[in-house]
């Protein structure tokens, strides 16, 4: 990455009183101000932090460098309990340890301080939002309600009605947060692409870099190369997503739509994302990529570019159809 691009950590207050939110935000260096159509902020999902997801410098540019130096002001937001965002008293031990922190309601209202803080601290009226997985799941029921403040949604396999809690429910009682051991989590990652492309499918050195940026961005757990991760988004997913249960409607969104999507992907599946699309009726537009040959973490992959250039230029289209 040639670019010069300058990085900035924030903390903002959230609506909790001692509940502080992680915002990093880069862009390029010689640029300070952008447009409402070049602003955008980046939501993760249940497990990983937005500095996991969004900013380890996997061949040398992270999902955050490359957007900057496209020329987007781009945010990526913590919601608490992750990343360097404060961690719920749960998280702490200090509430009974069956409570899961950090439901769906509550992040979403998370996401909105962030978008706000932007909003106004930025002087525009709109942005656009970028989010994966759970993270796709908050930024639609966000969206839904507050379609006035969100020029483009895109969306990274977005958590959609399914049959079964997925790979990431281990079934049984559910603690305040996950230990995340992230070289079993390897495993599990290319165990959902055919077995002959397992080793390609992360170039080499990617998944090393990767693992450090993801235990920089804590909260650490308390065994080598683990993290800890709130449970609510299990909670959730349980109750809404493998009952049966939409936590919101599609067709409230009322501003264009990317659906990004890679072909092995078992956490989001195909016909979940088939059908999570054809409810985005009210839409001005909407489009669906299907990448080939990648699993959930496309972005973290060999054919993240796809995945990357799909997104820079859906949020540079011209408005002229809206």
């Amino acid at each position: 990455m040639h670019k010069l691009i300058v990085t900035e950590d924030l903390s903002i207050p959230s609506d909790t009183a001692g509940i502080d939110l992680h915002l990093r935000r880069k862009r390029l260096a010689h640029v300070e101000n952008f447009p409402s159509e070049r602003t955008l902020l980046l939501m993760h999902g249940a497990t990983f932090s937005s500095g996991s997801l969004f900013d380890a410098p996997v061949g040398g540019a992270s999902f955050m460098d490359q957007l900057a130096a496209a020329g987007f002001d781009v945010y990526a937001v913590d919601v608490r309990g992750y990343g360097a965002s404060t961690r719920p008293l749960e998280m702490a031990g200090a509430i009974d340890p069956k409570t899961q922190p950090v439901r769906s309601e509550t992040a979403i209202r998370d996401l909105g301080m962030a978008i706000d803080y932007v909003l106004e601290s930025r002087k525009v009226d709109q942005l656009n939002l970028v989010a994966m997985s759970w993270g796709g799941s908050i930024a639609g029921g966000y969206v839904a309600k507050n379609n006035g403040k969100i020029k483009r949604l895109a969306l990274i396999a977005p958590l959609w009605l399914r049959e079964t809690p997925g790979r990431i429910d281990a079934g049984g009682d559910l603690p305040a947060y996950r230990e995340v051991d992230l070289c079993k989590y390897e495993e599990t990652w290319r165990a959902a692409a055919p077995k002959a492309q397992r080793e390609t499918l992360v170039p080499p050195g990617w998944f090393d870099v990767w693992l450090e940026n993801t235990l920089a961005s804590g909260p650490r757990g308390t065994v080598p190369n683990s993290i800890l991760a709130p449970s609510g988004a299990i909670h959730d997913i349980r109750e809404y997503w493998a009952a049966g249960r939409p936590f919101y409607d599609p067709g409230e969104i009322r501003v264009p739509v990317l659906l990004v999507h890679a072909e092995w992907d078992v956490d989001v599946p195909f016909d979940t994302t088939r059908d999570f699309f054809n409810r985005l009726t009210a839409a001005p537009y909407r489009r669906w990529i299907e990448i080939g040959q990648g699993t959930h973490m496309v972005i973290l992959e060999k054919n993240a570019w796809q995945a990357v250039n799909s997104i820079i230029e859906f949020l540079g289209e011209d408005d002229e159809s809206l």
